[in-house]
């Protein structure tokens, strides 16, 4: 499980000053999404809350993997769905992690994102077990 909150105002910053910051952390269909307001920075922040998230639930932090690796996607009833490629994808798997529980929620102010891996990934007592 990982939880993670960004301050909505800091990521409008950094998308303003720092241009290429999108293309590093975000997919193509990420930016598509966010680019379809005027001012994107919630949603923005959300995606970028769920990565760390994911990332703290690998146990990796951000060295772990590409941002790119872990896209939020949305389906058409609006329920956020995470999909893992590359690296992050292998840390899941190597995880026991086959599916993702994902909740995203923002406000003007702050962004929060609570991700749980589901899978084989401890016993009943929370202890690691071998695959």
């Amino acid at each position: 499980m990982g939880t993670d909150l960004m301050d909505v105002a800091e990521m409008r910053g950094v998308l303003s000053r720092q241009p290429s910051f999108m293309a590093k952390v975000f997919t193509d269909a990420e930016r598509a999404y966010c680019d379809m307001l005027d001012d994107p920075a919630e949603r923005y922040a959300v995606r970028f809350a769920a990565k760390e998230a994911v990332l703290k639930a690998l146990g990796t932090g951000l060295a772990g993997s590409a941002l790119t690796d872990i896209e939020v996607r949305r389906a058409p009833t609006g329920k956020p769905s995470l999909h893992l490629t590359g690296r992050a994808a292998a840390l899941a798997e190597t995880a026991g992690i086959r599916s993702w529980l994902i909740s995203l929620t923002h406000t003007a102010t702050l962004a929060h994102a609570l991700v749980a891996g589901v899978g084989d990934v401890g016993d009943e007592a929370g202890r690691e077990v071998s695959p």
